[in-house]
């Protein structure tokens, strides 16, 4: 095994408390440094839990904590105009979990502070200093703090990416804004159900919420990005009644725009990818989660994928005589993977916005795509099957796992 015992990680929010959970696993201490004054209590939508994610969160002893907050979804249907139609299901694997992104943050933080890991807060990573031995990072209000090595989980905007590679692409807008809400209309669909529509100007896809209502995301068409502080800076009020404009003659899109209010919006912002990144790691610096992987949200695998890096990282610290063969056996383990999931929600980025042609005859193709391009065996099957046994050996053999 390295020489490993200590690790900075860079990043509080969901890949760095299991980094740093899952390190604790392989004998290393690991302290998360957050650029935010504290928690995330109450931010963030909803998000998609795969059945791969919630099987490595059981790694670090979360699982079960997570799915007790989470709504499992059992079905799938696509919606075009009138017409709805289920999808085929995996037969043998468990339920997608949507859980509040917040929630997830919650029970992954209380897990790490459970195992005695520490937690600094308005921590603002600008710059690091390497040696032979170790390395120390620098912070905006003058702190310091040093260890044998720093993991990047600082997401999407990674500035541990932009210290491995100064050239490093950043992330690309989707051509989409998120929004979600809980609507006061029920939809006529069994709990446990979610529903992907096709508007006549947007797409959108809902559930029935637990206790009531329907929860609801959309993702609105739009030429030019907005960060999330502008996304936010504009009144609720507003962004609803666009909302409304855009689904108002759908069903039961405008129903759900209707009854939801901009008290209860939630402004996602401009739905981002990241590109490949040509460099995960240099020295003894090494990315996680979305600071090198970010699929668009199509895919429903960007947490489930950030806390399977998160499993790897650790097994290869643990496993591998230096720091350098651990971090290029990890990138191996990785990039494949998870460059296939992007490529695939990729291409569903491409339909959420159909031309009013393509619209006429997407009803009419609904069961011939339910039996090829959609059918789970050919898309998402070696996705959620995907399970890591952590207590394996890694090997440095590029040929071995």
């Amino acid at each position: 095994m390295t020489t490993v015992r200590t690790a900075l990680v860079i990043g509080g929010g969901i890949a760095g408390p299991v980094t740093a959970l899952a390190l604790r696993r392989a004998g290393i201490t690991a302290t998360v440094h957050e650029a935010y004054p504290g928690t995330a209590d109450g931010i963030g939508g909803t998000l998609a839990l795969a059945p791969n994610g919630v099987a490595a969160l059981g790694a670090v002893d979360a699982d079960e904590a997570v799915t007790a907050t989470a709504t499992p979804i059992r079905r799938t249907a696509m919606a075009v105009g009138r017409r709805r139609m289920d999808l085929p299901t995996l037969a043998d694997a468990p339920p997608l979990r949507v859980v509040h992104r917040a929630d997830l943050h919650r029970v992954l933080h209380d897990r790490a502070v459970a195992e005695g890991i520490a937690f600094e807060y308005g921590r603002r990573l600008v710059d690091v200093h390497e040696t032979g031995t170790g390395i120390t990072a620098h912070f905006t209000d003058g702190s310091t703090a040093s260890a044998d090595i720093l993991v990047g989980a600082d997401g999407i905007r990674s500035t541990v990416r932009t210290l491995i590679d100064p050239a490093a692409p950043g992330p690309r807008f989707t051509g989409l804004l998120g929004f979600e809400a809980v609507a006061r209309h029920r939809v006529d669909a069994e709990p446990g159900t979610m529903t992907f529509a096709f508007g006549r100007r947007g797409y959108y896809l809902y559930w029935p919420e637990p206790g009531g209502g329907t929860r609801w995301g959309v993702n609105l068409p739009r030429e030019r990005p907005m960060s999330l502080v502008e996304a936010r800076a504009v009144p609720a009020q507003e962004w609803l009644r666009t909302l409304r404009d855009t689904y108002g003659d759908d069903d039961p899109g405008g129903e759900l725009m209707r009854t939801s209010t901009a008290d209860g919006l939630q402004v996602v912002g401009a739905l981002q990818i990241m590109p490949p990144v040509p460099h995960w790691h240099r020295g003894r610096m090494v990315l996680v989660g979305d600071a090198a992987h970010a699929p668009s949200n199509s895919s429903g695998q960007g947490a489930s994928l950030a806390i399977e890096s998160a499993l790897q990282l650790a097994r290869c610290l643990r496993d591998l005589p230096d720091v350098p063969t651990a971090f290029a056996a990890f990138e191996r383990l990785r990039r494949d993977r998870v460059e296939k999931v992007a490529a695939r929600a990729a291409r569903i980025n491409h339909a959420k916005a159909p031309g009013p042609v393509a619209r006429a005859v997407l009803p009419l193709l609904l069961p011939l795509l339910a039996r090829t391009v959609m059918d789970p065996e050919k898309t998402v099957a070696v996705e959620q099957r995907y399970r890591i046994d952590f207590d394996a050996p890694v090997t440095a053999d590029p040929a071995l796992r």
